[in-house]
């Protein structure tokens, strides 16, 4: 069964999210009638749809538009996805990079579609920790290889723009199933992405 886009879901950005953007910016003190910030409101709502747009998406419909048999049972790495996503605490962004590996148990998937189901999750109002447990689930229970790891490294704007202000701070957050819950083939696997964590 096809899967939807993002652009077949056709959601609109209704007036009152638009109007909620210029009453914000309002209470901030600035004129929402002053040229540069006449469509901010109808801009901000337009992205916020774009960053939260795996609401409407189902990553597991993802991956089954492209499972083929196939008699191939040795690790499968794609690293280095680029994901970005937004903090629920704040809505602020965090961004960096996530690696996924699994061992085939009689199916492989097409490879673009594991950088498909990050972005899926990734854009939801988010956690790292939550963000690395959903993708590994749902590569879990849709293609239920022999095993399946994720590592997620990111970058939090909350911690870097307010707060503690800590520019360089990163956060790494990680996920085994089945095999790679063994320590050698853990450890092959994060030798393999080793080169992208340094």
């Amino acid at each position: 069964m096809p899967y939807k886009t993002f652009e077949e879901y056709n959601i609109k950005i209704t007036d009152e999210v638009r109007d909620r953007y210029k009453r914000i910016i309002e209470e901030l003190g600035e004129d929402t009638d002053r040229e540069g910030l006449q469509k901010t409101p109808e801009r901000a709502a337009k992205a916020m749809q774009f960053l939260t747009q795996g609401y409407y998406q189902d990553a597991s419909a993802i991956l089954k538009s492209a499972m083929f048999k196939e008699d191939y049972n040795e690790m499968v790495i794609v690293k280095d996805i680029e994901l970005y996503s937004l903090c629920e605490h704040h809505i602020l962004p965090f961004f960096g990079k996530a690696h996924i590996a699994y061992i085939p148990n009689g199916y492989i998937v097409g490879l673009s579609k594991l950088p498909r189901i990050v972005d899926v999750y990734a854009r939801r109002l988010q956690v790292q920790e939550r963000l690395t447990e959903q993708i590994l689930e749902c590569i879990n229970e849709t293609l239920k290889p022999r095993g399946v790891a994720v590592v997620i490294e990111a970058s939090h704007m909350c911690m870097m723009m307010r707060g503690v202000q800590k520019q360089n701070s990163t956060t790494t957050t990680s996920g085994f199933r089945g095999a790679f819950e063994k320590i050698e083939t853990r450890n092959e696997f994060l030798k393999l992405i080793s080169s992208s964590l340094d």
